[in-house]
Formats: C-alpha cells, sequence, structure tokens
C-alpha cells in the first residue's frame, strides 16, 4: 500500500506533484489529461445540464497528504480557491496520523420522505391507523423499485408527527425511511412518496399535500475519530499538555457561544464542501443538514491531558457510485 505522506510536496514543481498523483492513484493518461485541465468537461455539456449557459468556472484542485483512514492510506483530492485549507487538512492529518490516523464508518445509507395529509378531524386516530398499516405501506413502498431493492435497500420503517399548530392548521405527517443504497435518494424516495399518496390518503380519510424528500438527513451520517498523543502537538515552547488543554478550550468557547459556533464551523465546512463539490456533492445540503443547531460540528476532549480526541459527524452528502477514486490506495 502507497504511503500518503509525501514531505516537502508543496515545494515540488508542478509536473512532478502530477506525475506523483498519478502513479500513486494509478490513473489512465486520459484521467492525467482532465487532471491537467487539457480535457474533460465542455461548454456544449454544460448547456444541456442548466439554462442560460454562457460559460465554465473552475476551482483549483489540491491533494491534502498524509491521511490514513480505518489503517489505509489514502489522498484527499479537495477543489477550493481559499489558500490554507489544504495545507491546513494535511498538518491535521500529519498530527492525527500520529496517534494511528482515522477511524471513520457510517450509518446505512436512509434517507426521509415526507408525506403532508391535511383536512384530518382527529390527528391522534389518524396517526394510529397509519401505524396500524404500517407492514402494507411499506410493501407498497418496496413495489415502487425492484432495482432498489434486488440491491438490498428499499422501505425501512414509518414514523408520524402530528403538527397541530402550524399557520395552516393542523396536519399529520408521514416519514417514509428508506435506504437508497449509494444513490443521494431524490428520485427513489419522491417517488415512493407519490406511490403511497393514494394509499395514505385511504387509510386517514385525509388529503395529501407535499410529498417529498427531506435533506435534513439525521439518518444518514459519516462518523470520524482521531486521537492524537500530546506529544505530537507540542511546539516551540509549548508543551503539548498545554496545546491539548487550549484546544479543548476553544471548542468549549464554541460548544456555549454561537457567534464562535459560526466561525468554528465555517473552518469545518471549508474542507467538507472542497470534497462536496469535487466529487458532485451537494454543499447545500451539508449547510442544511445543520438545521437550527449552532453548535460545533466536531467535538474534542481529554480524559487524561496526555492525548486529544477528536470526533465529528455530519451526513455525507454525495452519491457514492458516482465517486471514482484519487481518493483511493
Amino acid at each position: 500500500m502507497p504511503s500518503s505522506r509525501a514531505p516537502g510536496f508543496y515545494n515540488w514543481p508542478l509536473e512532478d506533484r502530477l506525475k506523483w498523483v498519478v502513479e500513486w492513484a494509478n490513473l489512465t493518461e486520459e484521467e492525467a489529461t482532465i487532471l491537467r485541465g487539457e480535457a474533460g468537461f465542455p461548454l456544449g455539456q454544460a448547456d444541456r445540464m442548466i439554462e442560460n449557459v454562457v460559460g465554465l468556472h473552475a476551482l483549483p484542485l489540491g491533494i491534502a497528504l498524509n491521511f490514513r483512514v480505518n489503517g489505509r492510506d489514502v489522498l484527499v483530492p479537495m477543489a477550493i480557491e481559499e489558500p490554507s485549507v489544504v495545507a491546513g487538512a494535511s498538518f491535521a492529518a500529519k498530527l492525527a496520523r500520529a496517534g494511528g490516523g482515522f477511524h471513520a464508518e457510517t450509518t446505512p445509507p436512509e434517507m426521509i420522505g415526507q408525506i403532508q395529509v391535511l383536512d384530518l378531524p382527529d390527528l391522534e386516530a389518524a396517526r394510529e391507523a397509519v401505524l396500524a398499516a404500517r407492514e402494507r405501506i411499506l410493501a407498497r413502498a418496496d413495489e415502487v423499485d425492484p432495482v432498489i431493492r434486488r440491491l438490498g435497500g428499499g422501505a425501512r420503517d414509518l414514523e408520524v408527527r402530528p403538527l397541530p399548530d402550524t399557520p395552516a392548521g393542523p396536519m399529520l405527517v408521514v416519514h417514509l425511511i428508506y435506504d437508497c443504497r449509494d444513490a443521494m435518494g431524490a428520485n427513489a424516495v419522491n417517488t415512493a412518496c407519490e406511490a403511497l399518496a393514494p394509499l395514505i390518503e385511504e387509510i386517514t380519510g385525509g388529503r395529501v399535500g407535499l410529498r417529498i424528500l427531506s435533506n435534513l438527513a439525521e439518518r444518514r451520517l459519516a462518523r470520524a475519530e482521531c486521537t492524537i498523543p500530546a506529544d505530537a502537538l507540542a511546539f516551540d515552547d509549548f508543551a503539548g499538555e498545554r496545546v491539548v488543554q487550549g484546544i479543548v478550550e476553544a471548542w468549549a468557547f464554541a460548544a456555549t457561544d454561537p457567534y464562535r459556533a459560526a466561525t468554528h464551523n465555517k473552518g469545518i465546512l471549508n474542507g467538507v464542501d472542497a470534497i462536496a463539490i469535487l466529487e458532485g456533492g451537494k454543499p447545500e445540503i451539508i449547510v442544511n443538514a445543520e438545521g437550527e443547531r449552532i453548535t460545533p460540528s466536531v467535538v474534542a476532549f481529554t480524559e487524561d491531558g496526555e492525548r486529544l480526541v477528536g470526533t465529528i459527524a455530519r451526513l455525507p452528502g454525495v452519491g457514492d457510485v458516482r465517486q471514482r477514486g484519487l481518493i483511493a490506495g
């Protein structure tokens, strides 16, 4: 397995950096040509994607080094215009490497589809009726997409939420919990919710309004953790234990104060967005996943002052099936 360490990489000539990455990731000549910016996305294709196209917009693509994830060295491509973000990510990964790198995991890829039910005289009775018909509803949802079913996905569960006091009057919201596998999930979930609308109306006696995906994907998360020895954090006249204490104190400030948390999270999103943009993901979904929370996305703590532990849990915000792989070893 090749190492993601490349000391002095930023000082290498551009062509040497590119050659190293091409060999490291075993890219084809066609892929290398695209990476150089000599080929790739044509203007005509862009014109077929969105309205009123007049040109293309590019971002610099950098490589974050030193990452080891679940015991495997990886290179992390990042598309961003802001200096120091790639360098900062590489430096943090180097520190984490001293403690074995990052451990990461994901929850099942479950998205939420919402079905809005109105004109209900008794919300609780309608809620109980939906829950009583759970198996029937899930079976109907599973008929919609046989491909996802064949891949192991499909309808998993139902949640029913009464909303008695809205500006439009009382309503019921039925949540369809749907495993969409490697897809982003919008098409599959929306289609399933559309198919369920007549059945929900039959069961509740109400009128279905919206039937659509929610991007607050609280059930579909990526989690990562690292442990950094205090010795690895020491610099100049600052002992490692003092650096650990300072980082935990800075996190505590953000955990308590929303004004600090906003900037704290902005720094985290610099790195997250740089990967999501490059991989065809949806940065707006990632940002929106914060909902009304103004607390730190990363938790930093220490149990003994000799190690710094950092954890993060976020919505991935990408459809894995489209990813290729500089993030590979």
